[in-house]
């Protein structure tokens, strides 16, 4: 927020109106700048409605009362709040608590406890109800803002008060809430206390006008740390720039960010009927034409004369500063024959800083010709020849303004040397004129000075002209720019891009837009992405192309005052022009590029000019950065982030109604301004087709071949192996469901990922299934996981008889009891875990299924490789990611940004300005494990663009543009994380010879370690607690290891739901645990899946779909978001679902799939397994991959020490990341102790690099890395250097371990690593 000082403390004496001063009540100023010498003043002051006549009647008030001899005022009218101070009259609406609430609304801004009872209203952003720790006392609390601060209403409330609530409180409701003012318990802040809360009517801006423009240029949180606009598709037109343009009647809208395409996904699922523009505002370098050699198109050999000269200035600006000096030479056959030299009268005094640069001075210029004198003998002594200068477009710029003022005719053909010397003398880095000079061995010169400059420019002229005649065959001036494009391949202009504005006509226009956003990111990134102009005309079939803001090369040629014949030859490229309200441009008159507001209103209407002559249409445009007025204040904080050091300067870029934007552009007269503002905008969007960003429902799988023949006989081939040739029915029947729903559109899914398993598998590492797959009877049995979706059952494996239990008394196969076959008397497997296929692929099939996959983390990389492999290198891309300003990120913004302006507004409305932040895009990245397949008949541009990870250019790896979930339905994703449980299993198998997969899940000991530690030797242990569940992946934490105590599982399938419970959103804690504790229900009663759900619905007589409706709304939190559809509650108690089951249901925001839990917790009993059975091969496998922190100083230093080291990262409540890790890790190593095992010292000739090595039966001897700061590179290097050697001293194992530092050694010293060895290899003679 920059400082706003109130209007009339500033202009007090003023000599107002009555109706001015009131138009001026509440106004205040942002900017004032004083140009003493000159006596001007420029105010920037922002206003509740516009000033209109009273803004001249201002200005003049202002210079009268102040002597001055010109004020510009630039007004910006500021959305309609109310002022400090001031009470406004509220209607009220529904009672939300209380009565009605009654009287005037105070303010937030002047809040103190000292007010006692006061009314405030406005918008509610954050609210919550929970139960407080004291069982039955609620407390009701809610941020809301009048959007100049915001204060925090807190309620504590008994049951009945909160049942007597009329309605909740969320945010983005407008309340009006009567209450009393005090502190908060520290006294930091101040609180509403309410007495009375309901709502009030509130009118969002609505665009009135009767005919609708079309905003063709508008940014979102897509736009890199600089836009607001928000594109959720689950929020309304209060927070959706798509449905606000279409609620209020906008025929369409371009989605046009800063050189990213991101954002079309989101719009597109937002749009209804509105129609959507798909754009960018691309960074476009104009490497053709942006600065050719040769202006005007009279034609003059080399070997004419030619005029070359320079001036020298009082400054940069080409209307505010004026010429002192112009000199010039006559080149004729390579000498000079004649020359020029003037000084000028600037009619001003020269600066200092001009002066020293110029060694011109104010006595020089005594008596010196006007500037129409000089230039008419200036002109007179050129004639009709050509003209050269060194950057032409400074000095004709300052020519040509001067001819203009002084009537005079200037209309020459002239050269640029600079353009000349970049691309002709493409080994200098740079091209200034001494550079060349000194380059080309001219003589010495006394450079800026005019004369002195113009001689030595036109010593250019004949090396140049040599150069082109000999290289390129050109003897003439015009023949120079045609040629341009052979002389740039050879140059190294350094050219600043500038914005450019495509949008996609069609979906050719998209998929050329996709391949120029491609090309910028993986061929042209260099600080942005860059389009080259001639790529872009080599992709512009398909797209509109517009000119863009105050950053495009039209505006800035406009801004430069180009001469005429360039501004159109500018222009001609473009499809349309574009102008904008003079407050996008009010930087400008800030830093001093342009005099006043007029010259602004001047840019707009020579671009106007350019479109009326070239027959182009001007659009009029917002540059849309934020949705409304009050949302400004988060762009600041934005840029403060980016050390802009104007980023409190005001800059209303919000999204304007149509009426505003007509008001803006007024003073081009009513018809025109209509013509810019809607009739432009609305011919250019019914120019873009409709169509659909991406195939609805349409999977595109790559190709394998006979992939549907192969998918099906693997299938038909394992349940004949397993169930006989002739399976059960209800096998036969789930099969034909499941085959039907898949064969002929997914089956290339299902085999990629049976293909990579089973290369896994093959290699000797497990692959554990994530998400829904193990819903799948088809992935089981092609062997994509090992869970069984089959209810609970015995198969014999012999004579393959088998039985099904579907009586409801078990949960999985894995808790039956031991029966053997009775047909053949081979004892049975026990399997199936009781999972509906519906919720992988819904009912009918009508979900892309999605397989996610847990590769061991040493063997995902070769994974990878392998899917390359499958499918092609140009093929498959990493799944991209977008990295957004998430709470706390935008909450230490926010700090910063108040800190540094000495603001301390209180903890709401830093809860609002932070909650302002989130959400916009900070950066982008990979998904850790995630592959995208494009078929080989198709380009990923058909799809989305790519780009390389965080705009790293140097990465060799390429992702997905688009946020990869959004094309899942398109695209083949293979999920291939790299996890722990795998190598570990891998590990412990390699150690022991036990093969895990044949691990039974029912083994007693290994399950009695989830309610006691008895198995490993000891019991309810101080540190570890009654369980033995320490170091089990799932069931590790303290948080599940509480779980276990409250539950007491004694099977299989309770831990399936502890996983679930563990893994969900509000699903254990005020949920099913409550119910658990409470003896409401039992463990297995409560909902721990997602499948508990349809499953138990449908039980109870529910209709199957409408149980798995139920299921997916309440997984997804959207029954606690909004509530049961109509109709269900009252379906689940007709059919005595209970009470509190139907109140659980309703408190759930996320819940995990049966499938995944059963991954996981069969993995996890694995490793159990052998922490119970091979306990060494346990630990030194857990040691080795899962122990974050081992440090050997701690964790080899002895049960008692362990102990006091736990103890003591427990009792420090600020401990470090770090230290909370080793703690984790001293744990196992303190249960590791109590099992009556040992850490032998680290060796150096036995200890592994990074793995623990068995000693014995009772020991383990840790690898180099358990030594504090030695890392993987050292400890590898160490151990291949120490093969073959014996060393006599600590000297010499150094000198041949040369990798570690001497702060290692003193560590493997100190822990024992060196017993018994001298310390140098010096023989010491007595």
């Amino acid at each position: 927020m920059a400082q706003k000082i109130p209007f009339f403390e500033l202009f007090q004496s003023l000599p107002l109106t009555w109706e001015l001063r009131m138009a001026l009540d509440g106004a205040y100023l942002t900017a004032v700048e004083v140009e003493k010498e000159n006596r001007i003043m420029a105010i920037a002051v922002t206003v509740r409605a516009s000033l209109g006549k009273g803004k001249e009647a201002l200005e003049e008030a202002i210079l009268q009362t102040y002597q001055l001899k010109e004020v510009h005022i630039l007004q910006t009218v500021a959305v309609p709040k109310q002022e400090a101070g001031e009470k406004k009259k509220v209607d009220s609406g529904e009672v939300v608590m209380g009565a009605a609430v009654k009287g005037s609304v105070q303010p937030m801004a002047g809040l103190n406890p000292k007010m006692g009872n006061v009314v405030i209203a406005g918008k509610v952003f954050f609210a919550d109800l929970y139960e407080t720790r004291r069982p039955g006392v609620f407390c009701l609390t809610f941020d809301i803002t009048d959007f100049q601060t915001s204060v925090r209403v807190t309620k504590y409330m008994q049951k009945e008060e909160k049942n007597a609530l009329k309605k909740s409180v969320k945010p983005g409701m407008w309340l009006k809430v009567q209450g009393y003012v005090k502190l908060n318990r520290d006294g930091s802040d101040i609180l509403l206390d309410p007495k009375n809360i309901c709502t009030y009517p509130h009118e969002t801006r609505q665009d009135t006008a009767p005919v609708k423009r079309v905003e063709l240029h508008a940014h979102t949180t897509f736009s890199n740390m600089d836009a607001l606009t928000p594109l959720n598709p689950k929020a309304g037109p209060e927070g959706n720039l798509v449905k606000r343009a279409e609620s209020w009647g906008h025929p369409a809208i371009a989605i046009t960010d800063h050189g990213v395409v991101q954002g079309f996904p989101d719009a597109w699922h937002s749009a209804g009927e509105i129609k959507l523009l798909y754009g960018m505002e691309g960074y476009f370098v104009n490497n053709l034409d942006d600065r050719i050699a040769v202006h005007g198109d009279k034609e003059y050999s080399f070997t004419d004369d030619y005029v070359a000269f320079d001036i020298e200035t009082t400054g940069l600006l080409v209307k505010q500063e004026a010429i002192t000096e112009i000199g010039a030479v006559v080149i004729r056959d390579g000498e000079i024959v004649d020359r020029f030299q003037t000084f000028v009268d600037p009619e001003r005094h020269l600066t200092p800083e001009i002066i020293a640069k110029t060694g011109i001075t104010d006595q020089m210029l005594q008596g010196a010709p006007k500037p129409k004198e000089a230039l008419t003998a200036f002109l007179k002594f050129v004639g009709d020849r050509p003209l050269a200068a060194h950057n032409a477009e400074f000095d004709i710029g300052f020519i040509r303004e001067g001819c203009r003022r002084e009537g005079l005719d200037f209309n020459p053909t002239y050269i640029d040397t600079l353009v000349l010397a970049q691309n002709l003398l493409p080994e200098l880095g740079k091209h200034k004129l001494d550079i060349v000079a000194e380059y080309l061995k001219l003589p010495a010169f006394q450079h800026h000075r005019a004369g002195d400059d113009a001689a030595t420019c036109g010593l250019f002229l004949p090396h140049f002209f040599k150069k082109m005649e000999k290289d390129l065959n050109i003897h003439s001036l015009q023949a120079i720019n045609p040629a341009m494009p052979k002389l740039r391949s050879k140059g190294q202009a350094n050219r600043h891009p500038k914005h450019i504005i495509l949008l996609a006509k069609n979906k050719v226009g998209l998929k050329n837009l996709y391949q120029l956003v491609s090309m910028s990111n993986l061929k042209y990134f260099k600080r942005f992405p860059l389009i080259p102009k001639n790529e872009l005309i080599a992709h512009r079939e398909g797209l509109i192309i517009g000119a863009a803001c105050e950053a495009g090369e039209l505006f800035q040629a406009v801004e430069e005052y180009k001469d005429w014949a360039e501004l159109k030859r500018i222009a001609a490229f473009y499809d349309y022009l574009e102008i904008q309200p003079l407050s996008n441009n009010a930087f400008l008159l800030r830093k001093g590029k342009v005099k006043d507001e007029e010259e602004l209103r001047e840019f707009n209407r020579t671009v106007v000019r350019l479109g009326e002559e070239l027959g182009k249409p001007v659009c009029a445009t917002g540059d849309v950065h934020f949705l409304d007025p009050e949302d400004e204040i988060y762009r600041h904080i934005l840029l403060d982030t980016k050390k802009f050091s104007d980023c409190d300067e005001p800059m209303p870029i919000y999204f304007r109604t149509t009426d505003e934007m007509l008001e803006e552009f007024s003073y081009l007269g009513e018809e025109k301004a209509l013509e810019v503002v809607v009739t432009n905008t609305q011919a250019i969007a019914d120019q873009i087709e409709t169509f659909d960003l991406l195939p609805k429902g349409k999977l595109f799988p790559p190709r394998l071949e006979n992939s549907e023949e192969e998918l099906n006989r693997l299938v038909w081939d394992k349940v004949h192996e397993l169930y006989s040739e002739n399976p059960p029915q209800l096998i036969v029947d789930r099969l034909n469901v499941e085959l039907g729903g898949i064969l002929g559109k997914y089956d290339v899914v299902y085999m990629s990922a049976q293909k990579l398993v089973q290369r896994s598998l093959e290699n000797g590492y497990l692959v554990g299934s994530r998400g829904s797959v193990g819903s799948s009877l088809v992935a089981y049995m092609s062997g994509i996981t090992e869970v069984n979706a089959l209810p609970p059952h015995y198969r014999c494996p012999n004579c393959k008889h088998n039985e099904f239990i579907q009586d409801g008394s078990y949960g999985c196969g894995a808790d039956m009891p031991d029966k053997d076959c009775p047909v053949c008397g081979t004892q049975y497997v026990k399997d199936g875990f009781d999972i509906p296929f519906e919720t992988f692929l819904g009912f009918g099939g009508g979900k892309v299924p999605d397989i996610d996959l847990n590769f061991s983390g040493e063997y995902q990389a070769r994974a990878h490789r392998h899917a390359i492999e499958m499918f092609g290198e140009t093929q498959v891309f990493r799944a991209g990611t977008i990295g957004t300003v998430a709470e706390k990120t935008a909450y230490g913004y926010v700090k910063k940004y108040l800190e540094a302006r000495g603001m301390n507004p209180g903890h709401a409305e830093e809860n609002r300005l932070a909650l302002g932040c989130v959400g916009v895009k900070r950066t982008t990245g990979q998904h850790p494990g995630g592959l995208v397949v494009v078929p080989d008949d198709l380009d990923v541009e058909d799809f989305c663009p790519v780009q390389h990870p965080a705009d790293a250019a140097d990465s060799d790896i390429i992702t997905t543009h688009f946020e990869y979930h959004c094309m899942e339905d398109n695209l083949l994703k293979l999920d291939m994380l790299g996890h722990d449980d795998p190598s570990m299993v891998r590990m412990m198998e390699d150690l022991t010879g036990v093969n895990a997969r044949q691990i039974p899940l029912d083994d007693p000991d290994t399950m009695s370690l989830f309610t006691s530690s008895k198995a490993l030797g000891f019991e309810n242990d101080e540190i570890l607690g009654p369980t033995g569940a320490v170091a089990i992946p799932e069931f590790n934490t303290k948080f599940t290891r509480q779980m276990l105590i409250d539950t007491q599982p004694k099977d299989f399938n309770t831990l399936v739901r502890l996983s679930g419970f563990s893994h969900g959103t509000d699903v254990w804690l005020g949920n099913a645990r409550e119910l658990i504790v409470n003896g409401t229900a039992s463990v297995t009663e409560t909902v721990g899946c997602r499948d508990d759900i349809m499953l138990y619905l449908i039980s109870k007589g529910l209709d199957p779909k409408m149980s798995f409706k139920i299921m997916e709304s309440v997984r997804k939190g959207k029954v606690k978001k909004g509530g049961f559809e109509e109709g269900w509650e009252e379906a689940m108690r007709e059919h005595d679902v209970p009470d509190w089951y139907i109140q659980s249901l309703a408190k759930i925001g996320y819940l995990f799939p049966k499938a995944h839990a059963v991954a996981y917790v069969m993995m996890a009993f694995r490793i159990a397994w052998f922490k119970v059975h091979k306990p060494l091969a346990f630990y030194a496998t857990f040691f080795s991959i899962r122990a974050k922190a081992f440090d050997a100083e701690y964790c080899c230093a002895g049960l008692d020490a362990v102990k006091r080291k736990i103890q003591e990262i427990w009792n420090n409540k600020d401990a470090a990341a770090v230290e909370q890790d080793l703690a984790v890790t001293l744990e196992v190593c303190y249960e590791f102790y109590l099992r009556g095992f040992r850490f032998e010292p680290i060796s150096i000739y036995e200890s592994d690099a990074t793995r623990f090595v068995l000693k014995g039966n009772d020991a383990l001897i840790p690898p180099f890395t358990a030594v504090r700061g030695l890392g993987e590179t050292a400890a590898l290097d160490t151990v291949e250097k120490r093969k073959g050697q014996e060393f006599i001293s600590v000297e010499e194992f150094a000198m041949c371990c040369n990798k570690l530092s001497k702060t290692h050694i003193d560590q493997l010293k100190a822990l024992g690593a060196f017993a018994g060895m001298a310390d140098t290899s010096q023989i010491t003679l007595f």
